[in-house]
């Protein structure tokens, strides 16, 4: 196969000639070589740790993608009903699964006890009451962890910060102790631990220092009054390199998870949880898109393609940053400046801002690098467009 690979400085990912030209565009591409490589590098790093590593199914569904990761022996962070569904399907055992979301559903929550999950993690007074009330009619006894709001700032953009005072997400420290006591109470609940989620796309260890001194803070509160956890949920967050993927295809998977070796006390026989998605799926993933007009306005330069905020909406949601390569495009072209936008009917679908790139033409190829997560899980039919299709480097 390497014969028909376009191998060149330019052009990344290398996908197969026949592939490249003949596939309707836009669409997915994995590299799952690059998958594979992350998941090892996972557990290389986690060997001799006494954890569970999650992997977060909103940010990439794709069945092929989850199946591949569930064969690795992670667990499943879920946020719905439908994903419970999804990460049953793929592999993961269910006993391996915790549930987060501010607004579990009845029918969510009924779905998780008949499935046996893990772990359900619990946000709030009412939905303890809840769980308790549904676990009782069902005849059982549902094993919770409190996720906790620490107040730590991650340092991270505004929409994806999770663990601060003024977001929707868990409980604060000082409403903490009735919370613990309340589930300790209840007579269908099993207080498992404390859950923690301070943010995405984190790429300073420092947060994740504060949390451990947060968390080590709060187990000798609580020990001191008797009351010991047999798990705590780190959350996830690390971050990927957008800027430049191919120098940093795998995460530094070596910092994060030393960081909480170093720097959490983990009790006698206590279960540690991560819960990463970004971290595992982004960097394996390209949106693939073709070039179907290019336009001068008022002395600016546009690239049109095919692909819109439908697809990857990251850019217009978050003004976030993905590297844009032209496969197409003959090393010897001159750079010029362009900004690449969609053909979705908002002004906000754009991919780029002036960005150089290669002289780029009518048809040219191009990759949305690190495309991998929260492309095709938060991809819409708005403007009634049709859901890119997925291609996958080897066969599944």
């Amino acid at each position: 196969m390497d014969e028909k690979l376009m191998d060149n400085s330019m052009n990344h990912p290398r996908i197969p000639m026949d592939i490249l030209l003949q596939s309707r565009t836009p669409f997915y591409y994995y590299d799952m070589e690059v998958l594979h490589q992350t998941l090892e590098e996972i557990k290389r790093h986690t060997a001799g740790m006494n954890c569970v590593v999650h992997y977060a199914l909103k940010a990439n569904g794709n069945f092929n993608i989850i199946s591949e990761i569930a064969k690795y022996g992670l667990g499943a962070d879920l946020v719905s009903g439908n994903e419970i569904k999804a990460a049953i399907e793929a592999g993961f055992p269910a006993h391996e699964m915790a549930f987060s979301g501010v607004g579990k559903t009845d029918w969510e929550i009924k779905l998780g006890l008949e499935k046996g999950i893990g772990c359900f993690n619990v946000e709030s007074i009412p939905e303890l009451d809840i769980i308790n009330q549904l676990a009782s009619e069902m005849g059982k006894t549902a094993p919770i962890a409190i996720r906790v709001n620490p107040d730590i700032d991650a340092h991270t953009h505004k929409y994806i910060t999770t663990g601060t005072a003024e977001n929707k997400f868990g409980i604060g420290i000082k409403a903490l102790l009735p919370v613990v006591r309340h589930a300790l109470e209840l007579p269908h609940i099993h207080l498992r631990g404390l859950h923690f989620h301070i943010g995405s796309q984190i790429t300073q260890m420092q947060p994740y220092v504060m949390l451990c001194q947060t968390i080590n803070a709060l187990q000798d509160h609580y020990e001191q009054q008797g009351i010991r956890f047999e798990m705590i949920n780190v959350g996830g967050g690390l971050g990927i390199d957008y800027n430049d993927p191919d120098t940093h295809l795998i995460p530094d998977f070596k910092s994060y998870f030393s960081t909480f070796k170093q720097h959490l006390n983990v009790r006698p026989n206590q279960l540690i949880h991560f819960e990463l998605g970004r971290t595992i799926v982004g960097q394996c993933g390209s949106l693939i898109t073709r070039v179907v007009f290019v336009k001068e306005n008022r002395n600016k330069k546009f690239i049109i393609v095919d692909a819109g905020m439908t697809d990857l909406i990251r850019p217009a949601l978050y003004g976030a940053y993905h590297k844009i390569e032209n496969l197409t495009a003959g090393q010897a072209e001159p750079m010029e400046v362009y900004d690449v936008v969609g053909p979705v009917c908002e002004s906000t679908d754009v991919f780029a801002h002036d960005r150089e790139l290669p002289l780029t033409k009518r048809g040219d190829l191009l990759a949305v690098r690190s495309a991998g997560a929260y492309g095709e899980s938060m991809a819409s039919t708005y403007n009634m467009r049709d859901l890119p299709g997925s291609i996958f480097s080897s066969p599944l």
